[in-house]
């Protein structure tokens, strides 16, 4: 029950206001972020290779107000591509950009957002890493598809993600899942409403696991982006039964949550990737991560009891 009401905090500024100000809040937002700066994440990024595992990198920040904050978010990114390259990790450090935070929702801010994702895009490509596009709310499926698609004629390897909790995403992975396509397949942590989204759980497990069987039998990469026992090893098995062998899929799932079955799917020899968040932006990712899983919000709350 608490769930929609999270979401909507999570585009709240009074709440933000509340939350960030809290002496308690930071400490518990440590555990899902792994530093405000990209000199605080690279030793993140570091240790997670020497376990063997992969990452995605995620600059926080998003709806933005103006094209000054859209230029200061590409450049982030391109200060994160400046420090991965002396780390030499390849596609084992893929970055995740939301186009929010390069102006989507501006006025013209399809291009200018278009503009500053192939900024990055190119400069992933230098050091021999990409880019995965996140999804947002349902009205900007069309562009963030639309700029995919523009970018990966030039930069096949760029990736994208799909909700299942929205009613249309079955059709998108039939389009997506062409030869050399990568896409991350994840529920949705977004406030829908009904006319568009699923919104009972049951119902939007039942359509993450339609589409990914579609992804499954498609000829793209399915990138598997979840922290459910139940769908990792329906995962397993449609890979299985596809005839997909260990690297022609991987699994994501959130830095701070379940770190010991990452290192357990990364034991067992499946591609298992991490999605790192860093930034001062923290507090609408953050308050997605706890609407997402009712573990999250009792750790929260429990953390606040004990610092009060």
């Amino acid at each position: 029950m608490l769930g929609p009401v999270l979401l909507a905090a999570a585009r709240s500024d009074s709440i933000r206001r509340i939350v960030s100000a809290a002496p308690v809040t930071k400490p518990v937002v440590t555990r899902f972020i792994a530093g405000e700066s990209v000199d605080e994440t690279m030793p993140v990024v570091q240790d997670m290779a020497d376990r063997g595992l992969e990452v995605t990198l995620d600059v926080l920040g998003e709806d933005i107000t103006d094209r000054a904050e859209a230029l200061r978010a590409r450049d982030a990114y391109l200060q994160l591509v400046d420090a991965l390259k002396p780390l030499g990790l390849g596609a084992g450090a893929e970055m995740s950009v939301k186009l929010s935070s390069f102006g989507q929702a501006l006025p013209g801010g399809h291009e200018l957002a278009l503009a500053n994702v192939r900024t990055v895009v190119e400069a992933a490509a230098e050091i021999g890493t990409t880019v995965t596009l996140d999804m947002e709310d349902h009205t900007t499926v069309d562009s963030t598809l639309a700029i995919h698609a523009e970018l990966r004629e030039t930069f096949p390897q760029t990736g994208a993600v799909v909700q299942s909790y929205l009613f249309r995403t079955e059709d998108d992975c039939r389009t997506l899942a062409a030869a050399g396509s990568r896409v991350r397949l994840v529920k949705g942590a977004y406030k829908e409403p009904a006319t568009v989204a699923h919104q009972d759980k049951a119902e939007v497990d039942k359509a993450y696991i339609r589409c990914l069987k579609i992804l499954m039998a498609g000829e793209g990469y399915p990138m598997i982006g979840s922290h459910d026992p139940r769908i990792i090893a329906i995962g397993q098995e449609l890979a299985r039964l596809a005839g997909r062998k260990l690297d022609d899929y991987e699994f994501q799932m959130l830095y701070g949550i379940r770190a010991e079955e990452h290192d357990r799917l990364a034991a067992e020899g499946h591609r298992m990737r991490v999605y790192i968040a860093y930034g001062t932006d923290w507090y609408g990712y953050f308050m997605r991560r706890l609407a997402e899983r009712p573990a999250n919000l009792a750790f929260f709350l429990r953390s606040l009891a004990t610092r009060g």
